[in-house]
C-alpha cells in the first residue's frame, strides 16, 4: 500500500483515463457485451456528485455479471414443406401466398367443393363412416368437430351414430352435401395452424399431389454458426432477441447442420454452417414482419456475487498491474487489486481490504 496526496491523485487522472481508452477498444473488438445485475440492494452503483474541488467517490458493489456474445440471424416461419391433395377432381381456387388458414378454413377447392384444415398428428388414411374399425383417426375427427362447436362428447376411437350427426350438421355449416361420412380428401390434417408459400400447380391442374407449399405460422429466429461458435447454442438454452427494434426471450429449439445446397460457410467465418432455430417467447415482437434481420444474444458465462467497480475507477500503477484509490475517514490509500470480467462499464477486484462498500475514486 502506498499513501497518496490530492496532487499525486491529479497526475494519475491521465493514467486511469488511458486505461479506461485501451478496455474499451479491447472490448469492443472482440464484440462482446455484458449484463449485469445487482447481486445486493445495499450501495448505489453511481458516483455522488462531489463538492467543487473534490474526487467523486462510488462504493464497490457486489454484482452478477453475465458475459454475452450476439450473433445475426434472420426471421422467418421455419421450413417449408408441400401440402399434398388426396381428393380427386379439379383444382378450382388455391390460397395466396402468405396467407394464414386456421382449423376449419378451407386450404384450397376441387371442383368448387372446398377442402377445410383439420389439426392432429396423423393424416385420414381411410373413409370415415359409421360401421368403420376403431381407431386413431376417429379420435382426431371427434376433437376436431368438438373445438369447431360439434362435439360428440368426450372423443375417442369408435365411430358411433353421434359422429354421424354431428359431421353432417358441420358439413351443413359449410354448405356441403351432408353425407354424414368423410371421404378420403376432404379434409386434409396437419399438425396446426399454416401459413401458405409459392404453389405447385395452378387452377385446372389434377387435385391430387402437391399443391403449394407451406410453413408453420409461428415465427422463427435461425442463426447461422460458424464451426467456432458452435458451442454457443445449445438446445433448450434461454436467449435475448432483439427484433425490430422491439426485445423478448427465446429458446433454442434446434442445432442441426445447415440443409444439402445451402452455403457451407457461415459468414465471417471458415467453418461448417450449422444453423440454431430459436423460438420466441412472445410472438408479438415479430407482428406485422414476414421475414427480417434479428440479433441473438447468447449467455456465455456467468460471474456470481463479484466484487465490482467502474472501469473508470482503475489505476494503471507504475510498478505495474492495477489499483483502486480507497478513501476511508478523509484518507486516500491506493491499494493493488486484481481484475477478473470488464463488464459493461464495470469490472470484477479482489484486492486486500477491498469489500463490498468500499469507496473508490472515480473520474466522473
Amino acid at each position: 500500500m502506498a499513501d497518496s496526496g490530492p496532487g499525486t491523485v491529479r497526475r494519475r487522472t491521465r493514467t486511469r483515463w488511458l486505461l479506461i481508452g485501451l478496455v474499451v477498444l479491447a472490448v469492443a473488438t472482440v464484440g462482446t457485451i455484458v449484463v449485469l445485475t445487482r447481486f445486493t440492494a445495499g450501495a448505489s452503483a453511481g458516483a455522488a456528485a462531489p463538492p467543487s474541488g473534490q474526487l467523486a467517490t462510488v462504493p464497490v458493489t457486489k454484482m452478477d455479471l453475465s458475459e454475452q456474445q450476439v450473433v445475426q440471424g434472420t426471421l422467418g416461419y421455419g421450413a417449408e414443406f408441400d401440402v399434398t391433395g388426396h381428393k380427386a377432381g379439379t383444382i378450382t381456387t388455391l390460397p395466396a401466398p402468405g396467407t394464414q388458414i386456421k382449423q376449419g378454413g378451407t386450404l384450397y377447392t376441387v371442383d368448387a367443393v372446398p377442402v377445410p384444415l383439420f389439426y392432429g398428428a396423423l393424416p385420414f388414411y381411410r373413409p370415415l363412416t359409421e360401421g368403420m374399425d376403431d381407431g386413431p383417426d376417429v379420435k382426431i375427427l371427434e376433437q376436431n368437430l368438438k373445438a369447431l362447436g360439434f362435439s360428440v362428447g368426450t372423443p375417442d376411437t369408435k365411430f358411433t351414430h353421434q359422429d354421424t350427426v354431428m359431421i353432417k350438421k358441420w358439413q351443413k355449416s359449410l354448405k356441403l352435401e351432408q353425407t354424414g361420412t368423410i371421404a378420403l380428401g376432404d379434409v386434409l390434417v396437419q399438425p396446426g395452424p399454416i401459413r401458405t408459400g409459392t404453389a405447385t400447380v395452378a387452377p385446372g391442374a389434377p387435385a391430387t399431389g402437391p399443391l403449394f407449399k407451406a410453413t408453420g405460422t409461428e415465427h422463427l429466429v435461425k442463426v447461422p454458426l460458424t464451426e467456432a461458435k458452435q458451442h454457443l447454442a445449445k438446445e433448450g438454452d434461454q436467449v435475448g432477441l432483439t427484433i425490430g427494434g422491439k426485445t423478448t426471450t427465446g429458446k433454442v429449439l434446434l442445432v442441426a447442420n445447415a440443409p444439402d445446397g445451402d452455403d457451407k460457410k457461415a459468414p465471417g467465418g471458415d467453418g461448417p454452417k450449422v444453423i440454431a432455430t430459436i423460438t420466441l417467447d412472445d410472438q408479438s415482437v415479430a407482428a406485422g414482419l414476414t421475414t427480417g434481420s434479428a440479433s441473438v444474444t447468447f449467455t456465455t458465462g456467468v460471474r456470481k456475487g463479484v466484487l465490482t467497480v467502474p472501469v473508470n475507477a482503475l489505476l494503471a500503477l507504475a510498478e505495474g498491474g492495477n489499483g483502486l484509490e480507497v478513501v476511508q475517514g478523509g484518507k486516500h490509500t491506493v491499494v493493488m487489486v486484481k481484475t477478473g470480467l470488464f463488464a459493461g462499464g464495470k469490472v470484477e477486484v479482489e484486492g486486500d481490504g477491498i469489500a463490498e462498500g468500499t469507496q473508490v475514486v472515480t473520474t466522473s
